[in-house]
């Protein structure tokens, strides 16, 4: 059995009375999250040219909704759409392990072939579980990093699975289905590199374009290329990941979903508990002019987020929630990590270059044993008179080990729907989205006004 067909055997017998309760009332608040995100989203520029883009095609029977829209476009173009203003403001969930993720980025893909399919909210609750499930055990199996390429690549192929199980796809589609997906969507960290354009919004909306794509391609009969793991000219060979062969995917109520993390603060997951970490020693300085911030951190904050030129002078938005320098010195300056944070104004405020300035990340080997398990960010802060605090945190707010309840879930909701949907189309989504698993159709949870 080839390790495609593994996971397409597991993808075709998984079923919706497979999953525990709590793994389903985890989708509905990713579902409410990635909605909160989309909203906080929605009037930047890469989630505009995206809906353009998607908006310029139409395809009204079935439905697949553009997110904020009445308007209906092939489950591709809307999986791309949706997914880039899922993910701009780098604030949906996460999830880190040899290789980092952010998946609910697969939640476009499942709700656009979802509506295309005419199948239910439960249909899209399994869909989704299983897009997470696939992307995730593939980021414990392997890095794609440690070679260059992007999480994303991962996408593709994940949310080829999402479509194929929702488009009713056999075992054998499955796997062609992963083999369409995979061959085609290699794809570089130069998208996470240096100053940070656009692009990082659409990297896995493109990624997700795609699985769906090659989904709908082997529904219709097309063959993949076999052995796309484990060929010669493979993917393990490819990328050396090696660690795919070694793959097993849930069973018996054990769904990578429930271990995946909320973000509380809209910056880059390796930043969370720097962030938390400042926040906390704040009142103990408050007033006193800081000297030196050491922060001692993991190879993969430092490499990612702490180490190259142009995260001590960010230029953009992207490059900016990537800075741990930056997250930090916004942190200890206003007491908060907002939208408002990252900008353009404050991308130049002296006061905040200053700290900067007095920043040090440095890696320690002994906190690379606590990653990924935990976010370990040891911080020291020395101030002119003398006084010194420290704090390490390693489980940020919203991590799996210390969750963000229903309650701050929704208030990030809601805080994201301020002043762009009313309060009364606010309460009716989040109405919807907590009885996703009794919807019959999704079309009104997606089809929204934008004030």
């Amino acid at each position: 059995m080839t390790i495609g067909r593994k996971i397409a055997k597991w993808t075709n017998e998984l079923r919706y009375e497979d999953l525990p309760e709590k793994t389903i009332h985890e989708v509905k608040r990713r579902v409410i999250d990635s909605l909160a995100t989309t909203l906080g989203a929605y009037a930047s520029r890469p989630a505009m040219v995206a809906r353009a883009k998607a908006m310029a095609v139409s395809d009204p029977v079935p439905a697949a909704t553009v997110w904020g829209t009445k308007h209906n476009t092939t489950p591709d173009l809307a999986a791309f759409a949706n997914a880039t203003m899922v993910r701009y403001l780098d604030y949906n969930d996460t999830y880190l392990s040899l290789e980092p993720a952010h998946p609910s980025d697969n939640i476009p893909s499942a709700v656009a072939v979802t509506q295309n399919a005419t199948k239910t909210g439960k249909d899209m609750i399994l869909a989704t579980v299983i897009g997470y499930e696939v992307q995730c055990r593939l980021c414990d199996a392997a890095s794609l990093r440690a070679g260059g390429w992007d999480h994303v690549t991962y996408g593709a192929l994940s949310t080829a699975m999402i479509a194929g199980k929702l488009w009713g796809l056999s075992e054998d589609e499955l796997e062609h289905a992963l083999g369409l997906a995979g061959v085609c969507n290699i794809t570089t960290r130069q998208t996470r590199t240096g100053q940070i354009s656009d692009w990082k919004a659409c990297a896995f909306a493109n990624a997700g374009r795609n699985g769906v794509f090659a989904a709908d391609l082997a529904r219709r009969g097309l063959t993949g290329p076999n052995e796309i793991f484990e060929g010669p000219k493979g993917l393990m060979n490819q990328c050396d990941i090696p660690g795919a062969a070694d793959l097993v995917l849930g069973t018996d109520g054990d769904f990578m979903i429930d271990k995946t993390y909320i973000k509380f603060w809209p910056a880059e997951y390796h930043s969370q508990s720097a962030i938390d970490a400042c926040l906390q020693m704040r009142p103990q300085i408050e007033g006193k002019k800081i000297e030196k911030i050491h922060i001692g951190s993991f190879e993969a904050a430092v490499s990612i987020i702490g180490s190259e030129p142009e995260k001590l002078r960010p230029t953009s938005r992207e490059t900016a929630d990537h800075s741990m320098f930056y997250c930090c010195a916004a942190a200890l300056t206003d007491g908060d990590v907002t939208l408002a944070t990252f900008d353009d104004a404050r991308l130049t405020d002296p006061v905040l270059l200053d700290l900067i300035d007095r920043t040090e990340i440095v890696e320690i080997p002994a906190l690379n044993k606590d990653y990924p398990k935990g976010i370990p960010n040891d911080i020291t802060i020395t101030c002119a008179d003398g006084t010194k605090v420290n704090k390490r945190v390693d489980f940020p707010r919203g991590h799996a080990e210390n969750p963000m309840t229903d309650d701050e879930v929704t208030t990030k909701f809601n805080r994201m729907a301020e002043g762009v949907i009313s309060a009364e189309t606010a309460k009716s989504i989040l109405d919807q989205a907590w009885k996703l698993d009794t919807m019959t159709n999704l079309t009104p949870l997606f089809t929204f006004d934008v004030l």
